[in-house]
């Protein structure tokens, strides 16, 4: 297994730098069933949609999936990490965060939040829940309460239709951003 870059050159393994996961071996397809589409595969690599660290050891972990994670000023944000953090809140019941278009930084997280019942929180208790536990510049832009988020059928979030729907959020509110 390696990770790559945007421009699919290997990154270090350092357990700390955050790529696209690809992996190849004999146990790997070389190409999808009546699929003549090779863009998932570089040079016997098959690129897994996801986005992992590696460490000096080998050992892999797997952080986000690659239509989830955040582009910002040419950094990637994990959507997941965030909202492990923020579903640990008391009065959390369930949290989304999703990357939507910034005129400077490409993409900001804006999260979105359902409280337990007869909960309240403020933007700014969020905010402040979050300090210390991720980057300064993780922080979402804006957080928006809602009553529930979307789901599969199997359970999981639908983030792309958040994302159709809050995709032009911060450039139609004014918002403080990070500089």
């Amino acid at each position: 297994a390696r990770i790559v870059d945007a421009d699919n050159q290997p990154l270090p393994h350092d357990g700390e730098t955050r790529g696209e996961l690809q992996v190849r071996g004999h146990w790997i397809a070389s190409q999808y069933f009546r699929n003549d589409d090779l863009s998932s595969f570089t040079d016997g690599w098959l690129a897994t949609g996801d986005i992992a660290v590696i460490d000096e050891e080998g050992f892999m972990k797997v952080v986000d999936r690659k239509k989830d994670v955040i582009k910002s000023g040419g950094e990637w944000i994990s959507s997941l990490d965030i909202e492990n953090i923020v579903s640990q809140h008391p009065a959390v019941n369930e949290s989304c965060v999703i990357g939507v278009k910034h005129p400077k930084w490409d993409e900001r997280p804006l999260l979105l939040v359902v409280l337990n019942k007869g909960e309240t929180l403020t933007k700014d208790a969020i905010k402040q829940f979050l300090d210390g536990k991720i980057a300064r510049w993780w922080t979402p832009d804006d957080v928006v309460f809602v009553d529930e988020l979307p789901h599969t059928g199997t359970g999981k979030l639908v983030k792309n239709e958040l994302r159709k729907a809050y995709q032009n959020y911060l450039t139609e509110n004014s918002t403080e951003t990070i500089k």
